[in-house]
């Protein structure tokens, strides 16, 4: 089994689709009368599959507690950040330079969900896995 996607409610659906192709993203393709909505696929332009699905029915989205955040592997920050400001999207964090070199800062999309892009340092799998989490035993 494997996560397929995320589906991400959106009042304007024009507005956050020139979000998230700022960010990276592209349309795969859509689905325009569903019982929740027009549905648009999107991926980013190293993956093979559908990350993120817009929802949009038309109606406001009300920030609740249902997402925390959607991550984001960036090549570079500062070119990353680049592009954002030139469509005007600023980030809502500083960038937090981490060990080893890991970058990551927060981004808001049109409806306020919190977007964290993250820059791995050289050499780092282009994914998270367990080695993230594994902890040296201290020595005794």
């Amino acid at each position: 089994m494997r996560t397929l996607h995320l589906g991400l409610r959106v009042t304007d659906l024009d507005r956050s689709l020139t979000f998230y192709t700022a960010i990276g993203y592209e349309t795969v393709g859509t689905v325009p009368e569903t019982p929740i909505g027009q549905l648009t696929m999107l991926k980013l332009p190293g993956d093979e599959f559908v990350s993120v699905e817009l929802v949009h029915d038309g109606n406001p989205v009300e920030r609740g507690g249902d997402v925390s955040h959607l991550v984001v592997q960036v090549e570079s920050m500062a070119d990353t950040l680049a592009v954002l400001a030139a469509h005007r999207t600023e980030p809502v964090a500083p960038v937090q330079d981490h060990d080893q070199g890991m970058k990551t800062t927060f981004l808001a999309d049109p409806d306020g969900r919190r977007i964290e892009l993250v820059q791995w340092p050289a050499g780092h799998a282009d994914g998270m896995t367990a080695v993230d989490f594994s902890h040296k035993e201290i020595e005794k």
